[in-house]
């Protein structure tokens, strides 16, 4: 199937703001009032899916609700990008229910992260349309220190031209949704490089690993081959779980093809430590020769990047230099 690229954002054009996992109830005032703003600042038009703020015992809504909402979203002119509320566990539900068709004769700008992974690589497969692996609607809704994240937002979103991943200054870990003027960063010591490797390029897939991996053995994995790997986890997913997780990746039809790998910060919850996370890859021969760089900013810390899931990316992994570039988003 050939690859969809959406229409670049414009000034003045509208955002529909959907939520295919968790409520916008979970999202306080506070929070909304800010990202409401911030979106006003970047001069975009705000819409919302008229069953965002059902909420039930899952603090979602029904599969009617959410499919209703989302062919909304791809079905009206004026839309030209979605964005997801938030995340949460429950996105896999939709998948035989969306109309494929009507997502492909109406491409647009689809952005979220975590278990939007699922609808992520699924729009790819299932109907060639490249989303976005990049914040929530809730995302920007943080005070403080989100310059990073909006920096990439709008190269990828915004830009045609290929942009360069660079580490963040510094990062954090923090609930800041709890309270905006609390904020405690981290400094970033940059790029963790596991393994070497000449200069490549390869389509991107990937997103939450537990959440990507929901999609083995369905209609709805994408291929591996030629493809480099991003992929993050969040609190819940400590060594063990993501050992786990990678291992059944590899064990999939097409790893042999797979050109990179591409690792997000890990939250401190994990108890993820480089000494540990290089351990795991080292234990995997299927790895060995695969250039590999982790503590990417993308995933459940912040600041986060935006990147493209079907786009193209190029790597040269050195430890003196190491060089991802999106090419093609």
């Amino acid at each position: 199937m050939n690859r969809i690229v959406p229409d670049k954002l414009r000034v003045g054009d509208e955002v529909r703001i959907i939520a295919p996992v968790q409520s916008m109830a979970l999202i306080s005032p506070e929070t909304r009032e800010i990202a409401n703003k911030r979106f006003e600042e970047l001069r975009l038009k705000l819409s919302f899916g008229k069953h965002v703020e059902e909420n039930d015992e899952f603090t979602s809504t029904s599969i009617e609700s959410r499919i209703e909402d989302l062919h909304e979203a791809f079905a009206d002119k004026n839309v030209k990008a979605i964005l997801t509320v938030i995340g949460g566990f429950n996105s896999n539900q939709l998948l035989k229910y969306i109309d494929w068709d009507l997502i492909r004769n109406n491409p647009k700008v689809f952005c979220g992260y975590s278990d939007v992974t699922i609808l992520n690589n699924a729009f790819l497969v299932k109907s060639g349309l490249m989303t976005y692996y990049g914040p929530h609607y809730s995302s920007f809704g943080q005070k403080l220190y989100f310059d990073y994240t909006l920096d990439y937002f709008k190269k990828c979103l915004f830009e045609t031209k290929p942009f360069d991943i660079t580490s963040s200054n510094q990062w954090s870990d923090d609930m800041w949704y709890k309270n905006q003027n609390d904020r405690k960063l981290i400094g970033n010591d940059g790029f963790l490089v596991i393994n070497e490797g000449e200069k490549t390029e390869g389509n991107i897939i990937g997103g939450n690993l537990n959440t990507f991996n929901l999609l083995q053995g369905t209609e709805y994995m994408p291929n591996l081959k030629d493809s480099i790997i991003f992929v993050e986890d969040d609190s819940e997913s400590d060594s063990k779980h993501f050992d786990r997780d990678l291992q059944s990746l590899i064990h999939q039809p097409g790893f042999d093809g797979v050109k990179g790998l591409i690792i997000g910060r890990f939250q401190n919850e994990s108890k993820m430590s480089s000494d540990l996370l290089v351990k795991i890859i080292k234990t995997k021969k299927e790895l060995d020769l695969m250039p590999i760089v982790a503590n990417v900013d993308f995933g459940h810390t912040d600041p986060k990047i935006t990147f493209p899931i079907g786009g193209t990316v190029e790597i040269d992994i050195k430890k003196e230099k190491q060089l991802i570039r999106i090419i093609n988003h």
